[in-house]
């Protein structure tokens, strides 16, 4: 009997974690189409997370920094709501968009921590395949040779299915990591589908006109190959290591030549390679409006409000931490910047702990620093993925403190030593009443058989 059950259970387990691992991986997929909010991936993922919780997910107390330090952020931002004169619809929805990419960087956050060997190659496979897909739409549009291509470009540059190109842009970059670090640890006979995936990527980055998403990548490049250095022990492989970076480099360039030298691209690339555009100086450029911003968000502790600020000032902060306070009040500002600093500094040693996860969060690492110094030049509090980067980071650092847990936990005695006064209770004597002596009774002689 109990091993017809073991052999009815057992299908039914393995069943339920391919569902599992197939819905993680489309909600990731999903994350590349954002042209409207909510977006597909916002419902799908609270529908997910409902599922997920309902079937058992918990959360653990490895994961309370990136759970609590969010959730301040998010009531700074509520907190923000009510110095608005009148709460607008937009304002609204906007703190709700908030709320739903709070919990999902918790949501990826848990899902990993519990099975990080398994859960972070579906998330890797579904990211680099949204990021494939999406660069062939936008490059397609923008040449025009798809339908309604005008849906997929926004000033002449390409923002595939996003709402705007300095979030694509972005938003490719992980995948770019992913890509490249396989490429330069690995044969190049096995990688020539992730060689083929990384140019049509790199395209779509270039076809953003993105400055932010240029220089990301370039950081990110330079920072894995540099990750990957170290890290390797062999003096030739070390060697292979730098020959492959510069042949990869050589064709990174040529593509980039081959491409500006298309007219079209030619006049835009021109603009956009300038540092300072004709918005960013002058009295109403972006530099004056962040210098008026953060005298104003001294004099405002609980903030602004959602949208405040480019209504005072005619355009959005263009900076992270600006937007933090102005936003979400001292409450979520400086909740934001303990969460990039905390994270960092926790995912630090895990760079360098050989580990079957090892190259994924080399990669995530990477890539949420590059999204700490772009902080600088662009407010990216509604960038699905960056939220996604924080939640899987937050995941192996939960997941390797509960192995240390557990590895303690195994190498305990299997019985404790008592405290000193149950010691000293085992060790008492044990104390025999005496009986009371029962007083001799006198017997005749026995009689004798006749």
């Amino acid at each position: 009997m109990s091993a017809t059950v073991a052999t009815t259970e057992q299908p039914l387990r393995i069943g339920g974690a391919r569902l599992a691992s197939a819905g993680l991986g489309a909600i990731v997929f999903l994350s590349g189409f954002v042209m409207i909010e909510p977006s597909p991936y916002d419902v799908s993922l609270i529908a997910a997370a409902a599922v997920w919780v309902a079937g058992g997910l918990k959360l653990n107390r490895y994961m309370l920094p990136l759970a609590v330090l969010m959730l301040f952020y998010l009531a700074g931002g509520l907190i923000a709501l009510t110095q608005m004169p009148a709460i607008t619809a937009r304002a609204a929805n906007y703190m709700i968009t908030t709320g739903y990419l709070v919990v999902s960087a918790i949501f990826f956050a848990a899902v990993v921590s519990a099975d990080p060997e398994r859960r972070l190659p579906v998330i890797r496979r579904a990211y680099v395949a949204a990021a494939v897909v999406v660069a062939l739409i936008a490059i397609l549009a923008y040449f025009n040779a798809i339908p309604h291509a005008d849906l997929f470009k926004l000033y002449s540059r390409a923002k595939g299915t996003f709402k705007d190109p300095n979030v694509f842009g972005p938003f490719l970059a992980l995948p770019v990591a992913f890509l490249f670090q396989d490429i330069i640890t690995r044969p190049l006979r096995r990688t020539l589908w992730q060689a083929a995936a990384l140019l049509v990527i790199l395209f779509g980055v270039l076809l953003s006109f993105s400055r932010a998403a240029w220089g990301l990548v370039a950081f990110e490049m330079i920072a894995v190959a540099y990750l990957v250095f170290i890290n390797e022990q062999s003096r030739m492989a070390r060697m292979k290591l730098i020959g492959a970076l510069a042949g990869g480099m050589v064709a990174i360039a040529l593509l980039a030549a081959a491409a500006i030298s298309i007219p079209k691209v030619h006049d835009l690339f021109d603009i956009r390679a300038h540092v300072v555009q004709s918005y960013d100086d002058g009295r109403a450029g972006r530099f004056e409006r962040q210098k008026a911003g953060f005298f104003l968000m001294q004099e405002k502790p609980l903030g602004l409000g959602p949208l405040v600020f480019a209504k005072m000032y005619g355009e959005d902060e263009h900076e992270m931490w600006l937007k933090g306070f102005t936003t979400y009040g001292w409450l979520g500002g400086f909740s934001y910047i303990i969460l990039a600093l905390w994270t960092l500094a926790a995912g630090w040693p895990l760079l360098f702990r050989p580990r079957p996860w090892q190259a994924f969060v080399q990669c995530a690492y990477v890539a949420l620093l590059g999204h700490v110094f772009i902080h600088n030049v662009i407010d990216n509090d509604h960038w699905r993925h960056v939220y996604l980067i924080y939640g899987v980071l937050w995941g192996v650092i939960a997941a390797e403190k509960l192995a240390a847990r557990r590895l303690r936990q195994s190498e305990a005695p299997l019985v404790a030593e008592p405290p000193p006064a149950i010691e000293r209770a085992w060790q008492r004597p044990k104390i025999e009443r005496a009986q009371p002596a029962r007083p001799a009774i006198e017997r005749g002689p026995k009689p004798i058989a006749v």
